[in-house]
């Protein structure tokens, strides 16, 4: 701040201005109207009023160096707001700019920008398009426009986007690899376990072209779908992704994404978890080799008749860490018989038993889990369907269709003819009480398949982290709205799932950071709300309310931004320290 003097004919003014930068133009800003000269020297007793002010600024600089002035704002009830002038910002991409930096994503943008000849800025792109994709995700258009709420204003134009689309789908595997490199000073990596899904995302189309082709759609759409496969670390932060054609068969997608990371990311020894949907057997012989492992969900509906009948025989049962027997057609019974505490432990527990089998030259193990408690869940669930499918037959028949696997309406039986063997003159529909005691015996039981040598409980604990994978999938396409996807292009669909995967390391990145204490709508919708509203040539003074969240966030990452004001000089910090 400093002193400056306004003249008239009949008076000089003295006041108080500061000069700051707005929209990267120099300004200024009248702070404080200290007075005319004579009014001054009437006040000051014949002091000097020029001498006086000088040391009054002195002071208020001084104050403000220390942070610890009170600011003062003036606002009328007379004046209009002035026209096109933003006022309120987002702050809670901050948090995800510092896991941004500190995975060299920035430095990475520089490595594309010097292969490529191109004017507009990659890493402004590629990080309000992060940003944008985790706290206000949306269209590219429609990104562009919201990433004016941030704090630092975009520097780009939206045609630069869609070029940009097309650099990041050429260079989607030097992408991965290099977050990979980047990420294991960040954090660590458990990379001694993979877990391995696919999942697809439809389009708001009718005609099939390059990726977008019809398939067996996860979502039940009649769209055409684009598959993605993802490998997760062992501690649920995404490694690797691949992005294959919607009518390809997810089980060969396995194996080329696989030979990419070993290729790519310098890894050789892992163990592979996948669902039984993947599990083909060449995918497992194939990671029978070279150090590597598996591990694999097995049906035990699908299993060999001899099979099926040692897996679902009630003696020969085992708990971890015991070598006693049970038989668990006498634990209803034990729950029966033991006192409130000890009945929830019974169901708690896990039963196992297990076998080597050989198939073709192939071998491997077989572990069947039984539980009580897994038991009640899928009897709850079937009695749901059931009561469903009853009010169906009562209400509307008509709309009793083909239906599949898991759907309720496999439990309705249609009839075309009367007892007697005779052409009914109508369909009838009734339960079929046949396929639902033939599904019954096969609750609680759950079935894996591996190569390992390991403690049972310790390879069904491995295993029970699939959901985290599922999550994954979960969070991309409802918190970061990854579908529809509306992109026509194979380049820009593939670099809109690549600002999806980078997305969801640095969202794992933030969850992990914080101890895995929030839920995902918490953590998105709590960054979404950090609003601050700006004080031309003052700061920024915080909309949002403090709360358990907001303080675990700013312990974690070292740096606050909930003072009633943030000084323009301590947001300027607080921007340089987000981006080291």
């Amino acid at each position: 701040m400093r002193l400056s003097y306004s003249k008239s004919k009949n008076a000089t003014s003295l006041y108080v201005i500061k000069d700051f930068t707005h929209n990267n133009k120099r300004t200024t800003k009248i702070v404080e109207k200290l007075g005319t000269l004579k009014e001054l020297e009437k006040k000051l007793n014949g002091q000097d009023p020029i001498e006086w002010a000088k040391k009054y600024i002195d002071d208020l600089n001084q104050k403000q160096k220390q942070e610890n002035r009170d600011v003062l704002v003036k606002y009328s009830p007379a004046k209009f707001i002035k026209k096109n002038q933003q006022h309120s910002f987002n702050g809670g991409y901050l948090f995800l700019q510092k896991i941004y930096h500190q995975l060299g994503i920035d430095k990475i943008c520089q490595h594309i920008s010097h292969n490529y000849k191109f004017s507009f800025d990659l890493d402004s792109i590629l990080s309000r398009l992060i940003y944008g994709r985790v706290i206000f995700p949306s269209s590219k258009l429609a990104t562009y426009q919201l990433s004016k709420k941030f704090i630092e204003q975009p520097n780009f134009e939206l045609h630069h986007i869609y070029r940009a689309l097309e650099l990041l789908a050429k260079e989607t595997d030097f992408i991965q690899s290099s977050l990979y490199q980047s990420s294991l000073k960040v954090s660590k990596r458990n990379t001694g376990l993979l877990y391995y899904d696919c999942t697809n995302y439809f389009f708001e189309i009718e005609q099939e072209h390059g990726f977008k082709q019809y398939g067996p759609s996860k979502d039940h759409k009649p769209n055409p779908i684009v598959q993605m496969g993802l490998f997760m670390d062992g501690d649920g932060i995404p490694l690797a992704f691949s992005l294959n054609r919607g009518n390809t068969n997810e089980q060969l997608t396995l194996k080329p994404l696989e030979k990419k990371i070993i290729a790519d990311f310098a890894l050789s020894k892992f163990i592979v978890c996948t669902d039984a949907g993947l599990a083909s057997e060449a995918n497992r012989k194939f990671n029978d080799k070279d150090g590597r492992a598996f591990i694999t969900t097995q049906s035990v509906k699908k299993l060999k008749k001899h099979l099926k009948k040692w897996a679902l025989a009630p003696d020969g049962w085992k708990l971890p860490g015991s070598d006693k027997t049970y038989d668990i057609s006498t634990l209803d019974q034990m729950i029966e018989q033991a006192n409130p505490q000890d009945k929830a432990k019974i169901r708690a527990k896990v039963f196992y038993k297990q076998r080597w089998i050989k198939e073709n030259g192939f071998e491997q193990r077989l572990i069947v889990t039984y539980s009580i408690k897994y038991r009640d869940y899928q009897t709850k669930i079937r009695i749901s369907q059931i009561q469903r499918a009853q009010n169906l037959i009562a209400t509307y028949p008509t709309k009793i269709k083909k239906c599949n696997a898991n759907d309720y309406k496999r439990f309705i039986h249609k009839t075309n003819y009367t007892p007697d063997g005779e052409l009914a003159p109508k369909e009838s529909y009734s339960i079929d009480s046949a396929l639902i005691q033939k599904e019954q015996a096969f609750d609680g039981f759950y079935g894996l398949c591996t190569n390992l040598e390991d403690d049972p409980s310790q390879i069904i604990k491995v295993n029970h982290r699939r959901w985290e994978l599922e999550e994954s999938f979960r969070i991309m396409k409802s918190e970061f709205k990854a579908r529809p996807v509306y992109l026509s292009r194979d380049d820009r669909i593939q670099a809109h799932f690549t600002t999806c995967f980078i997305s969801l390391i640095i969202y794992r990145l933030l969850e992990k950071r914080l101890n895995q204490q929030f839920t995902c709508h918490e953590i998105i919708s709590e960054l979404r709300d950090m609003d601050f509203f700006e004080i031309k040539g003052e700061g920024y003074l915080p909309t949002y309310t403090r709360t358990d969240f907001t303080d675990a966030l700013h312990e974690a990452f070292e740096f606050r931004t909930d003072y009633q004001i943030v000084t323009t000089r301590m947001m300027k910090k607080i921007l340089t320290a987000t981006k080291k």
